[in-house]
């Protein structure tokens, strides 16, 4: 892929030039430097891109791997594999992105699955993870896929435990009652809620629930 298009910012200067392309060796260090600025702790550090994965997957599935450039500068990146989920199993991150290698994409995979979407916290007010998304999209129509679908993290959710279920805590987020910083951008997004899934990922604040999400292909 390769997008030029403009974002706006509020903030500070109103029109930034943005530029979508495929991430390549060169840029992994600054992927690698973005990933500990977007995931603090308590996220496990274990999580976080190392050069042997990003290096595998611009081996195994170099369409599913993209960044975002504000100005000339990597602010983003979002890495997709192809695949086929069967929504009613349940499923583990570490499990169908074989612990983010993607050796388990399947080249005739009908499902784009998100493996990771990640942004400089200093460049967020531009939309960059929209735009990201967006281009995924785009990629899921480009190779005739059935839809774009993955697992969000539900950062929210412990302060929230003790007196919802995964599902109510979702709904509440759909109708606006609570605020989850990755759900309601998912949500803006046009991703829908598929259910949740228990023990998807190891992260405390979700208490470890992940939310299968979906877009479907408007044009299968």
């Amino acid at each position: 892929m390769d997008k030029w298009i403009y974002g706006f910012d509020k903030k500070n200067h109103p029109f930034h030039h943005l530029h979508i392309r495929n991430y390549m060796e060169q840029d992994f260090n600054r992927l690698i430097e973005i990933q500990k600025e977007a995931f603090p702790p308590p996220f496990p550090s274990k999580l976080l891109w190392d050069e042997s994965q990003l290096r595998e997957h611009i081996n195994i599935f170099p369409d599913g791997c993209l960044c975002i450039e504000v100005e000339g500068v990597v602010a983003g990146s979002m890495t997709a594999m192809r695949t086929n989920v069967k929504d009613e199993l349940d499923h583990t991150w570490d499990e169908i992105t074989a612990e983010g290698t993607i050796r388990t994409h399947d080249e005739i995979g009908k499902d784009l699955y998100v493996v990771d979407i990640c942004v400089d916290p200093s460049y967020r007010s531009l939309g960059l993870g929209r735009q990201l998304t967006q281009a995924m999209y785009e990629t899921v129509i480009h190779l005739q896929l059935n839809r774009l679908v993955g697992g969000g993290r539900m950062p929210g959710y412990h302060k929230y435990a003790d007196e919802l279920s995964p599902a109510q805590y979702v709904n509440a987020v759909l109708q606006g009652e609570l605020h989850d910083p990755i759900l309601t951008f998912l949500f803006k997004a046009g991703r829908s809620p598929v259910r949740p899934i228990k023990n998807y990922i190891e992260d405390e604040e979700s208490c470890h629930y992940g939310l299968l999400t979906e877009w479907k292909n408007p044009f299968k």
